[in-house]
């Protein structure tokens, strides 16, 4: 029970702390001058994904559990556009999300299909081209490609911001705080986030031991769930503020950090090569994310106007696949 407990309290404090993180992530922006489209796709993307980096190197480095480590990964990226969908509930007068975010996102979503690919393909390979003994060629591909993707959403970014409005910001009254002291406070919540996220492995290793789970089916549901409550804390606070696509461009841009993530997991975990021993078990997480970032595409295309009920047909789509994806997940599990 104290492994539970120990997970729950982990977790809190990374959602309570990701919210404030993040709202001090956005004012240095302001400070600083720096463009509002690196906000939702690459300054609020990398704060919101602190905890799966430290989970990662936690799960690689200390609990040296490739599982954890891989099923965080590819299980945040599904749990990501998950949300994505469910924030779809949130937005008022039964529009849609999708009919009013930007289509630039469209850029966002087809490099992160891209990036998860890739590292499903690796996922999938027998064999690693190995650089060291623990450090694989794909890992090294994974870092090049997120740098190309990075420069391809800036340039693109910054070709809209030319002729569209500002992005609206996360909660500004306490502009009055000098730009030091929301740099402390930036580190300290970041630092809370550090220290809680690098608990969770270990509290999920013993979580999968008691219950008799899988560890991807675990480091899947339970770390990619609690390593995804930033980005809960931000999408709610963004859509309830009306800035949507604040919440769509940091939910996609985190999806592309994470793969990047994945790479530096494989630096970590010296006990062998990552994607090598890790289950394949996590190509079905993989292959839902990729459905769900495509159902994305096509819905900012079709741009619906309005919903009828609760969700718009493609929010349902998004997140039917995602509890497709859990079931099969713990019957994959229960199989092994």
């Amino acid at each position: 029970m104290i492994y539970f407990a120990g997970f729950i309290a982990c977790a809190l404090v990374i959602f309570f702390a990701g919210k404030k993180l993040t709202f001090y992530g956005n004012l240095i922006s302001e400070k600083t001058g720096l463009s509002k489209a690196w906000i939702g796709l690459i300054l609020m993307a990398t704060v919101t994904s602190l905890p799966e980096l430290m989970v990662g190197i936690s799960s690689s480095a200390i609990v040296q559990s490739a599982d954890l480590a891989v099923g965080d990964i590819f299980g945040s990226c599904a749990f990501n556009l998950g949300i994505l969908a469910l924030m779809d509930a949130f937005v008022p007068q039964r529009k849609s999300l999708f009919g009013q975010a930007s289509q630039s996102h469209e850029l966002s979503a087809a490099l992160g299909i891209i990036l998860i690919s890739f590292a499903g393909f690796a996922l999938f390979l027998p064999t690693e081209i190995v650089i060291t003994s623990w450090i694989g060629l794909t890992s090294i591909l994974f870092i090049i490609i997120y740098l190309i993707s990075v420069r391809l959403i800036f340039i693109n970014e910054r070709k809209l911001s030319r002729i569209s409005q500002p992005v609206v910001s996360i909660e500004n009254d306490h502009i009055t705080i000098s730009k030091k002291k929301a740099i402390r406070y930036y580190l300290l919540f970041a630092s809370i986030i550090i220290l809680a996220a690098l608990a969770l492995p270990y509290f999920a290793e013993h979580i999968a031991e008691l219950t008799g789970l899988s560890a991807s089916f675990v480091g899947t549901l339970f770390l990619a769930a609690s390593t995804s409550l930033p980005e809960v804390a931000v999408s709610i606070a963004a859509i309830r503020m009306g800035s949507i696509d604040l919440a769509v461009g940091g939910l996609l841009g985190s999806n592309i950090f994470n793969i990047l993530i994945l790479a530096l997991d494989d630096i970590f975990y010296t006990k062998g090569h990552l994607l090598k021993d890790a289950s394949d078990i996590n190509i079905s997480s993989a292959f839902a994310a990729i459905v769900m970032s495509a159902i994305v595409i096509i819905g900012l295309n079709f741009r619906a106007p309005g919903k009828r009920y609760f969700l718009a047909w493609d929010a349902v789509l998004i997140f039917l696949v995602y509890i497709i994806n859990i079931v099969l997940l713990y019957y994959l599990s229960a199989q092994a």
